[in-house]
C-alpha cells in the first residue's frame, strides 16, 4: 500500500536523536504563517490534533511517529507524498530539532495514477481518537530523498 508521508534516512536519524532525549514524538505539517511550511515536530500530546486534522501516517521510526496535516492543507496536498528530510540550519517556531542546528524539511512528489488507487481513505483526528488505526505499510524510510522525490533532468 502506498504511503502518504516518508522520512529520509537522515531526518530518521535526527528523529531517533529527538526520540531518545524526549520520548514519544509527532509531526504536524505547518500550513504557513510564522512556520512557513514546515514539519513541526513535537513531544507526542503536546499539539493538540483537530478533529479535522489528518492523519498521514505513522513512519517506521522508533516506536512510530504519526504525522499529521490540518484538514484544509490536506485538501492542497492529498495528491501529494510528503517527504520528510533535514536540512542545515535554524528552523522556526517549537519543533524539536531548533536546538540541533537542523530543520525539517518538506519535500513532495504527485502521486501516480495507480498510487492514487492505492490510498486508504484518510483518517481524521475525531475517527483516531475514536480508536481508528491505519494499516500497516510497508517502510516509510527512503535514503535520499531524490528516491522519492527525482529532479527531472535540465532540457537545454
Amino acid at each position: 500500500m502506498t504511503s502518504r508521508a516518508l522520512i529520509t534516512a537522515a531526518a530518521a536519524d535526527l528523529l531517533r536523536t529527538l526520540q531518545n532525549r524526549h520520548g514519544a514524538l509527532m509531526f504536524h505539517q505547518s500550513g504557513g504563517c510564522c512556520d512557513g511550511s514546515s514539519p513541526m515536530c513535537y513531544p507526542a500530546g503536546d499539539f493538540i490534533v483537530g478533529d479535522r486534522d489528518i492523519l498521514l501516517g505513522v513512519l517506521d521510526v522508533g516506536d512510530g511517529v504519526p504525522v499529521w496535516i490540518s484538514g484544509p492543507q490536506f485538501d492542497a496536498w492529498k495528491h501529494t507524498q510528503l517527504v520528510i528530510d533535514v536540512v542545515p540550519g535554524r528552523g522556526g517556531g517549537f519543533s524539536l530539532e531548533s536546538p540541533e542546528g537542523m530543520r525539517f524539511l518538506s519535500r513532495g512528489r504527485v502521486f501516480t495514477d495507480q498510487e492514487t488507487a492505492e490510498l486508504a481513505a484518510p483518517i481524521t483526528g475525531a475517527q483516531y481518537e475514536a480508536g481508528t488505526r491505519p494499516e500497516a505499510t510497508q517502510t516509510c524510510i527512503v535514503a535520499e530523498a531524490e528516491e522519492a522525490c527525482p529532479v527531472p533532468p535540465r532540457v537545454g
